[in-house]
Protein backbone atom coordinates (compact mmCIF):
# COMPACT_ATOMS: atom_id res chain seq x y z
CA UNK A 1 0.00 0.00 0.00
CA UNK A 2 1.32 3.24 -0.69
CA UNK A 3 1.51 6.55 1.07
CA UNK A 4 -1.02 8.33 -0.56
CA UNK A 5 -3.23 5.63 -0.57
CA UNK A 6 -5.04 6.67 3.20
CA UNK A 7 -4.58 10.52 2.40
CA UNK A 8 -8.09 12.33 2.13
CA UNK A 9 -9.23 13.49 -1.35
CA UNK A 10 -9.73 17.12 -1.63
CA UNK A 11 -11.46 19.12 -4.23
CA UNK A 12 -11.16 22.56 -5.80
CA UNK A 13 -14.24 24.16 -6.47
CA UNK A 14 -13.32 26.49 -9.67
CA UNK A 15 -15.79 28.55 -12.38
CA UNK A 16 -17.96 25.18 -12.83
CA UNK A 17 -15.57 22.84 -12.08
CA UNK A 18 -14.47 20.19 -9.39
CA UNK A 19 -10.81 19.59 -9.40
CA UNK A 20 -10.02 16.35 -7.75
CA UNK A 21 -6.43 15.87 -6.27
CA UNK A 22 -4.38 14.24 -3.05
CA UNK A 23 -3.61 16.32 -0.07
CA UNK A 24 0.20 16.94 0.21
CA UNK A 25 1.60 14.18 2.70
CA UNK A 26 3.64 15.84 5.40
CA UNK A 27 6.84 13.50 6.30
CA UNK A 28 8.49 13.27 9.65
CA UNK A 29 11.99 14.82 10.60
CA UNK A 30 14.27 11.51 10.83
CA UNK A 31 16.75 11.52 13.44
CA UNK A 32 20.26 9.74 13.00
CA UNK A 33 20.29 6.82 14.93
CA UNK A 34 23.14 4.51 15.97
CA UNK A 35 21.06 1.27 14.10
CA UNK A 36 21.41 3.76 11.05
CA UNK A 37 23.03 1.64 7.73
CA UNK A 38 25.32 3.94 5.26
CA UNK A 39 26.36 2.46 1.66
CA UNK A 40 27.79 4.25 -1.61
CA UNK A 41 25.61 3.37 -4.29
CA UNK A 42 26.43 1.35 -7.31
CA UNK A 43 25.26 2.48 -10.83
CA UNK A 44 21.66 1.60 -11.35
CA UNK A 45 20.28 2.13 -7.35
CA UNK A 46 17.29 3.35 -6.59
CA UNK A 47 15.58 4.46 -3.60
CA UNK A 48 12.71 1.82 -4.57
CA UNK A 49 15.04 -0.71 -5.11
CA UNK A 50 16.91 -0.09 -2.09
CA UNK A 51 13.91 0.37 -0.22
CA UNK A 52 12.50 -3.42 -1.33
CA UNK A 53 15.93 -4.96 -0.49
CA UNK A 54 16.48 -3.40 2.97
CA UNK A 55 12.67 -2.73 3.98
CA UNK A 56 11.00 -5.15 1.85
CA UNK A 57 8.62 -2.72 0.79
CA UNK A 58 8.93 -0.46 -2.40
CA UNK A 59 7.12 1.62 -1.20
CA UNK A 60 8.79 2.59 1.88
CA UNK A 61 11.73 4.28 -1.02
CA UNK A 62 10.40 8.28 0.38
CA UNK A 63 11.90 7.36 3.71
CA UNK A 64 15.65 7.18 2.52
CA UNK A 65 14.94 9.78 0.63
CA UNK A 66 13.71 11.73 3.73
CA UNK A 67 16.55 10.85 5.10
CA UNK A 68 19.00 12.23 3.14
CA UNK A 69 17.41 15.78 2.63
CA UNK A 70 20.36 17.11 0.64
CA UNK A 71 20.03 15.00 -2.32
CA UNK A 72 17.56 15.71 -4.92
CA UNK A 73 13.93 15.10 -3.77
CA UNK A 74 12.46 14.66 -7.16
CA UNK A 75 12.95 11.15 -8.36
CA UNK A 76 13.98 7.67 -7.31
CA UNK A 77 17.41 7.61 -9.24
CA UNK A 78 20.86 8.26 -7.05
CA UNK A 79 24.14 8.97 -8.83
CA UNK A 80 26.39 6.42 -8.50
CA UNK A 81 28.91 6.77 -5.46
CA UNK A 82 26.75 8.84 -3.55
CA UNK A 83 26.40 7.96 0.02
CA UNK A 84 22.99 6.93 1.76
CA UNK A 85 21.54 6.78 5.13
CA UNK A 86 19.63 4.41 5.51
CA UNK A 87 17.50 4.07 8.73
CA UNK A 88 16.67 0.28 9.36
CA UNK A 89 14.45 1.15 12.61
CA UNK A 90 10.80 2.77 10.86
CA UNK A 91 8.70 1.53 12.95
CA UNK A 92 8.44 5.13 14.52
CA UNK A 93 8.96 7.11 11.59
CA UNK A 94 5.94 5.28 9.91
CA UNK A 95 3.43 5.94 12.82
CA UNK A 96 4.99 9.81 12.85
CA UNK A 97 3.78 9.49 9.51
CA UNK A 98 0.72 8.17 9.73
CA UNK A 99 -0.08 10.81 13.02
CA UNK A 100 1.11 13.73 10.71
CA UNK A 101 -1.47 12.87 7.97
CA UNK A 102 -4.02 11.88 10.35
CA UNK A 103 -4.63 8.34 8.95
Amino acid sequence: MGRYTKLDILFNQEINEDKRHQKIPKYPVIPLAETDIYIITNQGDRFDLLAQQVYKNINHWWIISIANQTLPQNGLFIAEGTQLRIPVNIQNILSQYNELNNI
